[in-house]
């Protein structure tokens, strides 16, 4: 009878960490949730229509975020914007430096990081700053967060070589931990671990109470992009084109792919769900994956190489390129459903919440799509 009710808080644990972020109406960090799955379960309409669109007037590199009924997205001009759900400006906070970070929202605040290594707690209802905390270098990733009862603490990396914990309500500095080099993705949280890849070509693991290393698990030579994390599995993609299943339990690399011919960087992010991942390479192409083996489902020719991280909503993928277009393809067999081109291209990926998604540009406009 015990081991039935173990049993069964564990899969109810499981099932509640699985939808931890992915609220309809919230999308309020980089991939959407803290183990950086890119995807909700959330259906888009087959054919979106543009329904608004925000100049910010300059180069947007930063993923927008969405909760509470506000976007806040970053601009290389150093700006912060904050919109409501119908493309209205509430309020925009200038940073000390260029933005290519995404935001994440938390609690009514707004966390985000600037290329002077700056990370920034705002306030989402005003704008207003409340604290800052100093790295010793820029910050190109998305903060993360861990809480355990009433304490938060944000995780967010830096090209100081550095992961940095900070404490949320304050901005004080909890622990530093040293990689070997670079980290530009976000560190993904999970099961009381962050979990990064970094230029050093190494997936760290750290517990995120003590600051120390549980794990280092040589992947590659290096990884611009982060993590998608389930269980004790992570996928990755490195810039020499190969993909990969690491086994964070067994510290190995128990699948690989790789494009014989092809070899060019994987810079976007994978996104997973069910049996499914999902990512783009600067080879133009669309790639989906058996999650459990690696066998290629599918490959989807873009037209232009791609940088931005794919997200799964549903049945479908929501992808753009660098020459600006944007796809919905089926998720299982990759079959186009719909495309759009913006004529701009798009590093960032885009923000799902409920049945429209939001997604910056280089033009330095934000664009909103829905039924």
């Amino acid at each position: 009878m015990r081991i039935m009710r173990y049993v069964l808080l564990t899969l109810i644990i499981s099932l509640h960490m699985n939808v931890l972020g992915q609220e309809p109406g919230c999308w309020n960090i980089f991939r959407g949730n803290q183990r950086l799955t890119g995807s909700v379960s959330a259906n888009l309409p087959a054919k979106p229509k543009l329904l608004w669109t925000f100049a910010t007037g300059s180069m947007i590199k930063s993923s927008p975020v969405i909760c509470n009924e506000r976007v806040v997205i970053g601009t290389t001009e150093g700006m912060v914007y904050c919109l409501d759900l119908k493309g209205k400006l509430l309020w925009k906070f200038k940073a000390s430096n260029s933005i290519e970070a995404s935001a994440m929202i938390l609690d009514n605040t707004v966390y985000i990081g600037d290329l002077q290594g700056i990370l920034y707690a705002l306030d989402l209802k005003t704008g207003k700053k409340i604290w800052t905390y100093a790295t010793e270098n820029q910050i190109i990733g998305s903060a993360n967060w861990y809480r355990n009862g009433k304490e938060v603490s944000l995780l967010v990396g830096s090209y100081d070589y550095y992961l940095h914990c900070v404490d949320a309500a304050t901005g004080k500095g909890k622990w530093k931990y040293e990689s070997d080099n670079y980290i530009n993705g976000a560190a993904a949280c999970h099961s009381g671990m962050a979990v990064f890849g970094g230029c050093d070509g190494f997936l760290h693991l750290v517990d995120i109470s003590s600051g120390k290393v549980i794990r280092k698990i040589n992947v590659a030579t290096y990884v611009a992009g982060s993590v998608a994390v389930e269980g004790t599995k992570a996928w990755i993609g490195d810039y020499d084109g190969k993909f990969s299943q690491v086994d964070l339990k067994g510290g190995t690399v128990t699948w690989k792919w790789q494009d014989p011919d092809v070899k060019l960087p994987f810079i976007a992010s994978p996104a997973l769900a069910g049996n499914y991942v999902v990512t783009g390479n600067h080879d133009k192409q669309v790639y989906c994956f058996d999650k459990n083996n690696g066998k290629k489902a599918w490959a989807f020719n873009s037209g232009s190489r791609i940088e931005a991280s794919p997200v799964i909503a549903g049945k479908s993928v929501l992808a753009a390129n660098m020459r600006g277009d944007l796809f919905l393809l089926n998720l299982s067999d990759g079959k186009k459903i719909w495309n759009y081109e913006l004529g701009s291209p798009v590093v960032s990926n885009p923000a799902v919440a409920g049945n429209r998604f939001v997604l910056g540009a280089s033009d330095g406009v934000v664009y909103c799509f829905g039924p």
